[in-house]
């Protein structure tokens, strides 16, 4: 993106043609241009061309092998002294006192010899006022001791790197994107923490077997507190202890590219955590080093720290810490968590996104705005075929439009009312009262040229104190009649309605979907991480995938049903059409809609089977290619009965009730 006038007029042009209803706001949409060329020309002055020759913090800061020793160096301006110590100097904070650099607060010492790789490591950090210890902040291992559960950094200079082996890939463009979010630690069965290795050697070949072609990490960079779900960074270049070494991440990320798998990092990028001796909080000692001082350094509901994104040593740290992440482990993009929360001073809390007003107003942020510009430009720069995805619930416009639009940069924002709106239906409405065109016209939104993820539940909808769709739908009598020889009328709903709600979603929400770690089958247990409210047990935070395995169960129809359409939309390339509506009717409630040569009908109705009659050409025959009501999904029809009549343009349904068919389109005889 230029700085220049002419680019953000042409920029703003741009976006306003794309939607018209932004053009009373035309004011508004230069002042987030201008603003982003400000910020860009303070951050990077005369001395870079671009933002990728300056977000290189991490080359320079932290522990790095040189000629004939090995350097670290600290920023740290309001710091009046500063001592690294270990157990390689035997914990010493008297022996190795860093030079300050006085024109910009960088302290730096050379030790001569062989690095001391894997040590553990902390700095004495002294201020006019007051003394204390810290972890480096670009340290790239944090690990906690087991019997005192503090903190300390390790040195991580390994004498030879990780030996990577996929060059050259690169995640097929035109191909959907199916994102399978997960969480390393609780992605094993067993009641503790899983390994990014059982997860490169277990997990991996399930999402490639299922057909999913990304997959979504969370919790890897370190966070103190584990029931956090990893939304708590302290250390925000080091991967998360608990799961392994740094090597063993690239290692799953190298294996999932073997495999042809994409690996996206939820990127916390939103706030910090308030942890000082173990995170960035105060690191030398002042509070606007990194956030904005007083209240509005504070989140009301996260009891986080919110970063100063006007301040360059901070725009510096994150856009440094993108690079890292894109460089030094290979993932292919970010999912940027609490977007919403960045944009606007109230946190979009409470926030009603009515009208367009709301999104140009003093509650707009335009430096955290400009902020996520500059990062979406980098991250371009550095890996320009890289996956953006934005956790933004507001619909900002322009978020998923280029920059040189007038635009945010991001690729897809998440389809993050979808989930809400689900819960609305199942929980407050009879299904004989479910609004069909409502819905359609719910699931169908966009604005103009932006994607979006769809998904009906993510691991919001999964943790404790909320339900998953199988737990709204099925309730306990998942703990007793999930088998197959039971017969129980809320079950057998259950299963109807959860794979309709998976492939209407899937198919109609956006351009990409999304989901979350067996959900794809159902699993009946929430997500509660240990905690002395539940004893510090494991027992909820994991995944139990010997349900689908057992064959006595009903699990596996769900999960076989979510492998089929996944297979359908993947390799007919479904998610880039627009889906077009044939018909909907509400007291039948039946929906119809065409995506290509596919034709999908929904029969929604609780009780009622029956023939519809389809509009379609003469020449056009139909060929069921899925069916929810299929013997191999848990329904009673074979795959060899008919549903259909055709003669000419008289084609007619046989739908069961809660059921979905899917058809594709063929030249008639």
């Amino acid at each position: 993106m230029g700085s220049d006038g002419y680019s953000a007029v042409k920029s703003m042009y741009e976006i306003l043609d794309t939607d018209p209803l932004l053009r009373p706001f035309r004011g508004d949409i230069e002042l987030r241009m201008q603003n982003c060329a400000r910020l860009r020309a303070r951050l990077l002055g005369d001395a870079h061309e671009s933002l990728s020759s300056c977000a290189n913090g991490h080359m320079f800061f932290g522990f790095h092998r040189c000629e004939d020793g090995w350097v670290y160096r600290e920023w740290a301006p309001n710091a009046v002294e500063i001592r690294l110590f270990g157990d390689f100097n035997g914990w010493d904070r008297a022996s190795l006192p860093l030079r300050r650099r006085p024109e910009d607060g960088i302290w730096e010492v050379f030790v001569r010899g062989e690095p001391p790789h894997g040590s553990k490591v902390r700095i004495l950090v002294r201020t006019e006022a007051e003394h204390f210890e810290r972890i480096p902040l670009y340290a790239k291992r944090v690990v906690q001791d087991p019997l005192s559960l503090a903190f300390d950094g390790q040195i991580w200079l390994p004498e030879q790197p990780f030996a990577w082996t996929d060059a050259g890939f690169a995640r097929d463009a035109g191909a959907p994107l199916l994102i399978y979010e997960a969480h390393v630690g609780m992605s094993g069965e067993r009641a503790g923490i899983a390994s990014y290795a059982e997860f490169r050697d277990f997990i991996l070949p399930k999402v490639r077997d299922l057909g999913y072609n990304a997959i979504q990490l969370m919790a890897v960079m370190e966070h103190p507190y584990y029931g956090s779900f990893g939304y708590q960074v302290s250390n925000f270049f080091a991967v998360s202890s608990r799961f392994g070494l740094p090597e063993d991440l690239k290692s799953l990320i190298d294996t999932a590219h073997g495999m042809g798998l994409a690996v996206f990092l939820d990127l916390v990028h939103s706030h910090a955590a308030r942890n000082e001796t173990e995170g960035i909080a105060r690191f030398d000692g002042t509070v606007y080093q990194f956030f904005h001082r007083g209240a509005r350094g504070d989140h009301p509901q996260w009891d986080s720290k919110l970063f100063d994104y006007g301040n360059p040593g901070v725009l510096h740290f994150l856009l440094s810490n993108l690079k890292f992440w894109l460089e030094e482990y290979h993932f292919d993009g970010f999912r940027f968590d609490g977007v919403t929360s960045m944009l606007y001073h109230d946190h979009g809390l409470g926030v009603t996104f009515d009208n367009y007003k709301k999104y140009f107003s003093m509650n707009t942020d335009l430096d955290a705005l400009a902020y996520l510009q500059l990062a979406t430009e980098l991250c371009r720069e550095v890996k320009p075929d890289c996956t953006l995805v934005a956790e933004d619930m507001s619909g900002m416009p322009g978020m998923c439009l280029p920059i040189t639009s007038g635009g945010v940069g991001f690729d897809y924002r998440l389809g993050m009312g979808l989930p809400d709106l689900w819960i609305r239906y199942l929980d407050k409405r009879r299904d004989e009262d479910w609004d069909v065109g409502a819905l359609w016209y719910e699931l169908t939104q966009r604005r103009p040229r932006e994607k979006v993820v769809g998904y009906c539940e993510s691991h919001d909808q999964a943790l404790v104190g909320d339900k998953t769709i199988m737990f709204r739908l099925a309730d306990k009598d998942m703990y007793s009649a999930m088998d197959k020889a039971s017969q129980n009328p809320r079950i057998d709903r259950a299963v109807a309605l959860h794979k309709m709600i998976r492939l209407i979603t899937c198919t109609c929400a956006g351009e990409a979907y999304l989901n979350f770690m067996g959900n794809e089958f159902g699993h009946p247990e929430w997500i509660d991480f240990p905690r002395p409210g539940n004893g510090n047990s494991y027992h909820y935070a994991r995944r139990q995938w010997n349900l689908p395995a057992d064959g006595l169960l009903r699990y596996h129809f769900l999960e076989d049903f979510d492998r089929a359409m996944i297979r359908l939309v993947k390799e007919n390339r479904l998610l880039g059409i627009p889906a077009r509506l044939i018909f909907h009717h509400e007291d039948d409630k039946l929906l119809a809609y065409r995506k290509g040569r596919f034709l999908f009908f929904f029969n929604l109705h609780p009780v009622r089977d029956g023939v519809f009659w389809v509009p379609s050409p003469a020449a056009v025959r139909w060929t069921p290619v899925l069916h929810t009501s299929w013997t191999d999904f848990g329904g009673y029809r074979p795959q060899s009965c008919v549903f259909l009549s055709q003669d000419g343009e008289n084609k007619t349904v046989a739908a069961d009730r809660r059921s979905a068919l899917v058809f594709e389109e063929s030249a008639g005889d």
